[in-house]
């Protein structure tokens, strides 16, 4: 049975649902991402895929990098990057600087994936601002800047979640 008082402005919070609701907020961003994500031609598509691209970027990463960007080992960094090979993501190419290392590059299917999450993200923030109205969601994310410290908006998620 959901707890009634959960919602109810008057009660007292309990500090363990702060976490439990913004966790829940990102997932619900999430979850309608990839929802859209697939009508619009990345079906496959899934959360860690979008860290991985977002820490691959534009000029491209060595499977090293990208492990430490990631925060996982260059082993897990390398199953993530087959995986965007194998769904056209991304390829791996010659460093122009070191004929021994390679280089993980975004495709232009990776590129546009990118560029659809941008376009869903905006979105999805509007659709909040029409349930809520703009002046609260820009408050929201007002005092989220305010206690979020900006070196906490990594990608490295999918290590620090265990992955």
């Amino acid at each position: 049975m959901v707890d009634e008082k959960v919602n109810r402005v008057d009660e007292p919070v309990n500090g363990w649902e702060l976490p439990l609701l913004l966790f829940g907020g990102f997932r619900t961003l999430i979850d309608a991402l990839h929802v859209e994500l697939a009508a619009q031609g990345h079906p496959h598509a899934r959360p860690v895929h979008g860290f991985a691209m977002q820490a691959i970027g534009r000029s491209g990463a060595t499977g090293s990098e990208l492990g430490r960007r990631l925060g996982v080992s260059k082993q897990a960094a390398g199953k993530t990057v087959d995986r965007l090979i194998a769904l056209g993501y991304a390829e791996r190419a010659d460093d122009p600087h070191d004929a021994r290392r390679k280089i993980i590059r975004l495709t232009p299917r990776g590129l546009d994936c990118l560029a659809c999450s941008a376009r869903i993200f905006d979105t999805l923030r509007a659709s909040w601002a029409g349930r809520l109205g703009p002046a609260r969601v820009a408050d929201l994310e007002s005092a989220l800047r305010t206690v979020v410290p900006a070196d906490a908006l990594r990608v490295d998620a999918p290590g620090w979640l265990g992955a």
